[in-house]
């Protein structure tokens, strides 16, 4: 099957990054676990709150890897527990999220079963640049190409 770009027009240069981020987005699990929400807290600041019951502090890891953010969780059983029923599994999970160019972490804590992450997205500057033109190598003076052969003596 042809892969179809989204990013294949000629005007749209240098977009290669997020054509990689859809791909990894298309290949991400979605089976829902976690549950999370994302909320914005002010202007520029995001909470990203992970639904882990049952998870310890030392069970989770908080890892920014390349552009994303990756959380991973991982009970460990203990052994000494005898369960006459076992309706809560201990599985283990990873859930990813993509961000986008500048957002920080600032931190993460675990609270009543809730891990809040927390984000600040910088809020973005208005650029304006003026660039240069120059003028063509291939026409000293200013004078055009019919101004140069005006000049030769015949």
């Amino acid at each position: 099957m042809t892969r179809v770009s989204l990013f294949n027009s000629p005007l749209l240069l240098g977009f290669e990054q997020f054509e990689r981020t859809l791909d990894r987005i298309g290949r991400t699990p979605s089976d829902g676990y976690p549950p999370y929400n994302i909320e914005q807290l002010g202007e520029d600041q995001l909470r990203i709150t992970l639904a882990v019951a049952g998870f310890t502090d030392a069970d989770l890891t908080v890892q920014i890897e390349d552009n994303q953010l990756v959380v991973r969780g991982k009970q460990t059983d203990d052994k000494e527990r005898v369960f006459l029923h076992r309706g809560i599994a201990a599985r283990q999970f990873q859930r990813a999220f993509v961000l986008a160019e500048g957002i920080e972490v600032t931190g993460a804590s675990l609270d009543n079963g809730l891990l809040n992450i927390d984000l600040r997205r910088p809020v973005p500057e208005s650029k304006v640049r003026t660039i240069a033109i120059n003028r063509s190598a291939g026409k000293p003076n200013g004078k055009t190409a019919i101004d140069v052969s005006t000049d030769v003596e015949g």
